[in-house]
């Protein structure tokens, strides 16, 4: 059954399930949670369970088969054109949802980072909700639902999905092949995030990232020509440079943890590391720290000019 592959989500799963068996889903849905917690896949079970032949999600029968292939012709997959989803693509959206379903009882579509939606975009896209078409089902995606326009907020079904806890997704990784290990790191420092476990496991995140950490940590004002050589370097590893922010980030939240007093070390593999920080840095310090990293994760996530990003970022941890 497509709900059975949801991974810690009962409680969202639980609701769908009722909505779907009583025949009252809602015509909208927002689903709230960070990258790689299983948003997409929680909305690609309900689709398929509500296009099933069955209203299960069997699996078998040629709707379900068509979904789990990636290729039915009722479901639109929207996202950003570059930073936003533009007004031409919800336009073209509602002419799609306007026609009749090929194959299924009922439209439908998923939006990607529906807090991407620019202005005209999004008023576009309020039209749709007040008015929407047929019996089309819509779920929007997002990491962050205070930053999707109000108005559409109030006119979704809001469901937050929490992050996996780490058994959960070092048991993932483990099924799929992972070292126990590595599954047992990858899980720490993803912070609830299969994707982003999996993302830190296909790369060499994980083995030079004390490396990374000592560059990170011994950034100087006093060696401006250094602090420059280092951005220069990671932000030419474009495929590895979010990687490495979210790294450095466990890190130093670890940090924070030990000088809280806290036991709950996501990198223990590298205590005496986190300790010799924790001693020389105060509180307010590491959460300068952590701040400036996540406004340099997020620049990237908006796709800002990578370098300049980083620059700023360590210029900042220089004077913190």
């Amino acid at each position: 059954m497509a709900f059975e592959r949801i991974l810690g989500h009962e409680r969202c799963v639980s609701v769908l399930r009722r909505s779907i068996d009583s025949g009252k889903t809602a015509h909208a849905y927002l689903f709230e949670g960070i990258e790689g917690c299983g948003r997409r896949t929680t909305a690609l079970a309900f689709i398929q369970t509500l296009f099933c032949a069955s209203n299960t999600g069997c699996g078998d029968c040629p709707s379900c088969r068509k979904m789990i292939s990636g290729n039915h012709p009722d479901l639109h997959l929207l996202e950003p054109d570059g930073t936003f989803i533009k007004i031409d693509q919800i336009r073209a959206l509602q002419k799609e949802l306007s026609l009749r379903p090929y194959e299924a009882s009922r439209k439908a579509c998923i939006i990607k980072d529906a807090e991407q939606l620019n202005i005209s975009a999004a008023n576009a896209m309020l039209k749709t909700l007040e008015e929407p078409p047929g019996n089309a089902v819509i779920v929007l995606l997002t990491t962050d639902a205070s930053a999707v326009l109000s108005t559409i907020r109030s006119r979704c079904q809001l469901l937050r999905f929490a992050p996996l806890s780490n058994d959960t997704v070092r048991d993932c990784l483990v099924e799929r092949g992972v070292a126990p290990d590595t599954a047992v790191t990858a899980a720490a420092v993803a912070r609830g995030s299969i994707g982003k476990a999996l993302e830190i496991c296909g790369q060499e995140t994980l083995s030079d990232r004390q490396d990374r950490i000592a560059e990170f940590s011994a950034v100087s004002l006093s060696d401006i020509a250094g602090l420059f050589t280092l951005s220069e370097r990671i932000s030419a590893e474009k495929n590895d440079t979010a990687a490495i922010l979210d790294t450095f980030v466990s890190y130093l939240r670890d940090v924070q943890t030990l000088l809280y007093g806290g036991s709950d070390i996501a990198n223990r593999d590298l205590l005496p590391l986190i300790e010799r920080e924790a001693a020389r840095l105060t509180p307010d310090r590491v959460m300068k720290r952590i701040a400036s990293v996540m406004a340099a994760r997020q620049a990237l996530q908006y796709n800002a000019n990578t370098r300049l990003a980083l620059d700023l970022l360590f210029i900042r941890l220089a004077q913190c």
